[in-house]
């Protein structure tokens, strides 16, 4: 990932823009199968091995086949039917549906993921300030949340500890983390008020413009990242048209 550690936070989020709303125009397993195929063989060029794909898309591995079995069960019936109990039935087209959803939520999720897991959230936020040209307080406040994250699973794991140590950690799942989301969830609502008026009494709630510490740049990483993009949604869509399998959702 050496030439996409060198590219801006803003030109990733944009690459995977470009790259994945042209699979939300179209159901079908061709344009997601070829996209698919050509982010696995640049993932490989790029030093992302098996382990690193698994351990960041784990999420991603998981949901794809979820979404397709619902899609194998409960999706437009067409063609021979090979089962069915009450509502669920499996036929040609909900076979060839579920393998378009499954290979499109990885095509799509699985770039948006590796694309962002070295993003720093201080560098992102400048780039969506200096160069997106977003409100410095929408960044600064998406910033200050970002950073708080780490600090809520820190808490989470305070409180777990906690409870068991005075023997009512152990029984009631259900009941036990829903206790413990309450009081995560007034926690995060006094700590962000406290920060919001820390934030504002340090000026950051301005309508001034802003300086920046750090100069957010883009160079031709940048603008080869966004090429890859582009090119790839082209000959993903590209080759459903000449198999004659594009699907547009709205028709």
């Amino acid at each position: 990932m050496h030439l996409v550690d060198r590219v801006n936070p803003v030109s990733r989020l944009a690459a995977a823009m470009l790259l994945t709303t042209p699979l939300l125009l179209t159901v079908d397993w061709v344009s997601a199968a070829v996209a698919l195929g050509v982010q696995l063989v640049l993932f490989a060029m790029a030093g992302v091995t098996p382990r690193v794909l698994i351990a960041r898309g784990w999420p991603i591995l998981i949901a794809a086949p979820i979404a397709g079995l619902s899609m194998l069960l409960y999706g437009q019936p067409e063609g021979t039917e090979y089962w069915s109990f009450w509502l669920a039935r499996i036929t040609d087209g909900s076979i060839e549906l579920a393998v378009a959803v499954t290979v499109r939520v990885l095509a799509i999720g699985l770039p948006a993921v590796l694309l962002f897991m070295n993003v720093d959230p201080t560098e992102l936020a400048d780039g969506l300030a200096q160069i997106a040209k977003l409100p410095s307080r929408f960044v600064l406040g998406a910033l200050a949340g970002a950073r708080l994250v780490g600090l809520f699973m820190e808490d989470w794991r305070a409180m777990a500890l906690s409870r068991r140590a005075r023997g009512i950690g152990d029984h009631g799942v259900v009941r036990r983390f829903a206790t413990m989301a309450f009081a995560l969830l007034v926690l995060a609502i006094r700590r962000g008020s406290k920060l919001a008026t820390a934030m504002e009494a340090r000026g950051f709630g301005s309508d001034h413009p802003r300086t920046w510490a750090r100069e957010s740049r883009v160079g031709w990483p940048d603008a080869l990242l966004l090429c890859i993009a582009v090119a790839i949604a082209v000959l993903a869509i590209s080759c459903a048209v000449w198999a004659g399998t594009f699907h547009a959702v709205w028709a």
